[in-house]
C-alpha cells in the first residue's frame, strides 16, 4: 500500500503535467501547448519554411502542414545574432516562428495584438517581451514573432540575380508572412482576424511603420502602435549597397555573389564589426527596391486610398539619453561622430546642434538635437501625414523617469507590458503602469485610450495637435510647434556610393 501511494506521488506532477496540456487544431495541423496562468501558451510555431538552403537569403515560403501533433511548449530558435562580448552568434538562421497566448474563458473573436520586437534590426527576440501581460490582464489574444536580422533580413543582393529580389526586404516579408499565418489561423485561438494591431517598439515600430507603406500588407491589420520609431529605417538602394560594401570589404571580399555561402559565424562577425557598437543601430533596414516598396514612404501613404485603420505613435522625452552613453563622442558631436551615425544626413544635425550650442551646453544641446533628428522628427511626420488624413490618431510623450531627467530610449516599455507587479515598483510608479497598461488595452480594443492619471487623452488632429505628456501628473497639450527639418530626407541614414 506504501508502495502505490509512493508512486503515486512521484506521478502526481506528470499527472498536472498532462492537466495542464492544452491541443488547437488550425490549418496546419495540430500542436500541443501549455496552460500558463489564466491563458494557453503555443510557443515556437513555425509560420514559415525554414529560411535555410536554397531559402537562404530569399522570400519566405509558407511552412507545410504536419501529420503528427507538433510540440509546441518551448519557445524557438531565436533569429542569429551576434553576442558581441562573447564573440560568437547567438541564435539560428532557423528562426522563423510565433508564439500565441490565448486568454482562457474569455470568448472567442478577441482583440489581437502582434508584437514586432525591436534591437537595432540586429538582435532581439519575439519571446523578449511577456505576452501574459495583454492575455491574461485584459482577454487580448498576444502573438509575438520572430524575423530574421540584420545580413539574414536585410543584406541587399537584388543585383546578384533575380531570385534575390527581396533579399534587402526579407525581414519584412517575414513580417507579412507572419501577419498571413494570423489571418488565417488566429480564429483557432480565440481571436479577431479582422481586429488586428501590429505594435512596435524602436526598430519594432520601424518596422510597424514601414508596414504601413507597403502595398503587400494591405488588408492584413487594422491598427498601428510605433512606439519611439518611424518609416526612417527604409533606405535607399545606394545606401544598402554601400552597407554591402563596408561587409565585404571586413571579408576581404570583392563580389556580392561570394557572399552567399558564407557561414553564419563569419557574416555575423562581419556584420559586428562593420555596426561598430550603437551608431550600427541605423545600418541595417528595409529597402526602397521598387517591389516590397515602390516609392518615398509618405508619398506612398499620401497618395493611398484611406483605410480603416488607427494610429497610437509616441516618444519619450529624451530618447538620445541612452546612445549618448552608449557612444560618449555624442556629447559634444563633431562632423565624424554624426556621420558615421547619420551618414550624410550628418549636415543637417551638426547645423542644427551648432546652432543650439549657442544657447546651452554642450551635452544639453546634444541631447535635445539628437532626440530631436533620431526619433522626434519621424514620429511627428508619421502623426501629422496620419492626421491630414483624418486617421483616428492619438499620440503621447513619456516623460517619467525615476531619476526625474526625462525618460529615454525604452522608457516607456516597463509601463507599457505594466510594471504594477514587480517588487521595485514605488507607488507612484504602480499606479502610472496601471493607467498606461490601461490605455494602450483601450487602443487595442478598438476604443479611446481614456485617461492617464485626470488627464483625459483626445485624439490628435491636423488643427488641434494634441499630445498626451505621460508623467506621474499627466496632461494634455495642445497647438504646440512640433520640430521639424524641412530638409531632412524620409530616411534617417544615407550614405554614397
Amino acid at each position: 500500500m506504501k508502495r502505490t501511494i509512493l508512486i503515486l506521488l512521484m506521478l502526481f506532477p506528470l499527472f498536472m503535467y498532462a492537466q495542464e496540456d492544452t491541443l488547437v487544431r488550425f490549418s496546419k495541423g495540430a500542436i500541443k501547448g501549455l496552460k500558463e496562468g489564466n491563458c494557453a501558451v503555443f510557443k515556437g510555431i513555425p509560420y514559415a519554411k525554414p529560411p535555410v538552403g536554397q531559402l537562404r537569403f530569399r522570400a519566405p515560403k509558407a511552412h507545410q502542414s504536419w501529420a503528427d501533433t507538433l510540440d509546441c511548449t518551448k519557445f524557438g530558435s531565436i533569429s542569429a545574432q551576434y553576442n558581441s562580448q562573447k564573440k560568437a552568434v547567438n541564435g539560428s538562421e532557423d528562426c522563423l516562428s510565433l508564439n500565441v497566448y490565448q486568454p482562457l474563458k474569455s470568448g472567442l473573436k478577441l482583440p489581437v495584438v502582434v508584437w514586432i520586437h525591436g534591437g537595432g534590426m540586429t538582435g532581439g527576440s519575439g519571446s523578449g517581451e511577456n505576452g501574459h501581460s495583454f492575455s491574461d490582464q485584459d482577454s487580448i489574444v498576444t502573438v509575438t514573432i520572430n524575423y530574421r536580422l540584420g545580413v539574414m533580413g536585410f543584406l541587399y543582393l537584388g543585383d546578384v540575380e533575380s531570385s534575390f529580389q527581396s533579399s534587402g526586404n526579407n525581414a519584412i516579408l517575414d513580417c507579412i508572412m507572419a501577419l498571413k499565418w494570423i489571418k488565417e489561423n488566429i480564429e483557432s485561438f480565440g481571436g479577431d482576424a479582422q481586429r488586428v494591431t501590429i505594435m512596435g517598439q524602436s526598430a519594432g515600430a520601424k518596422l510597424v511603420s514601414a508596414l504601413n507603406v507597403t502595398p503587400l500588407a494591405k488588408g492584413l491589420f487594422q491598427q498601428i502602435i510605433a512606439q519611439s520609431g518611424s518609416v526612417q529605417c527604409i533606405r535607399d538602394k545606394t545606401t544598402a549597397k554601400a552597407i554591402r560594401t563596408r561587409v565585404l570589404k571586413q571579408l576581404g571580399l570583392h563580389k556580392p555573389a561570394e557572399l552567399l555561402n558564407l557561414s553564419t559565424d563569419q557574416l555575423l562577425a562581419a556584420q559586428d564589426a562593420v555596426c561598430g557598437g550603437a551608431k550600427g543601430t541605423n545600418y541595417f533596414g528595409p529597402v526602397e527596391d521598387g517591389f516590397v516598396f515602390t516609392s518615398d514612404p509618405y508619398a506612398y501613404f499620401m497618395n493611398q486610398p484611406k483605410e480603416n485603420k488607427r494610429f497610437l505613435i509616441g516618444t519619450n522625452k529624451f530618447e538620445s539619453t541612452l546612445f549618448i552613453n552608449m557612444d560618449k563622442r555624442l556629447y559634444r558631436p563633431d562632423r565624424k561622430v554624426l556621420k558615421d551615425w547619420f551618414g550624410l544626413n550628418f549636415r543637417y544635425i551638426l547645423k542644427s546642434y551648432q546652432k543650439e550650442r549657442k544657447k546651452y551646453r554642450a551635452d544639453s544641446a546634444a541631447k535635445e538635437i539628437l532626440t530631436q533628428y533620431m526619433y522626434t522628427l519621424h514620429s511627428y511626420r508619421l502623426a501629422n501625414a496620419a492626421a491630414s488624413l483624418d486617421y483616428p490618431l492619438w499620440v503621447y510623450r513619456f516623460d517619467y523617469s525615476p531619476n526625474r531627467k526625462g525618460a529615454t530610449h525604452g522608457g516607456e516599455m516597463p509601463y507599457v507590458w505594466s510594471v504594477a507587479g514587480k517588487k521595485s515598483a514605488t507607488a507612484v510608479e504602480f499606479e502610472l503602469a496601471k493607467d498606461v497598461h490601461k490605455a494602450w488595452s483601450e487602443f487595442i480594443k478598438g476604443r479611446s485610450p481614456g485617461q492617464i492619471g485626470s488627464a483625459n487623452w483626445m485624439p490628435y488632429e491636423k488643427d488641434s495637435r494634441a499630445i498626451m505628456i505621460i508623467d506621474t501628473k499627466s496632461e494634455m497639450r495642445t497647438g504646440e510647434p512640433r520640430f521639424n527639418d524641412v530638409n531632412y530626407p524620409s530616411a534617417g541614414f544615407i550614405s554614397g556610393k
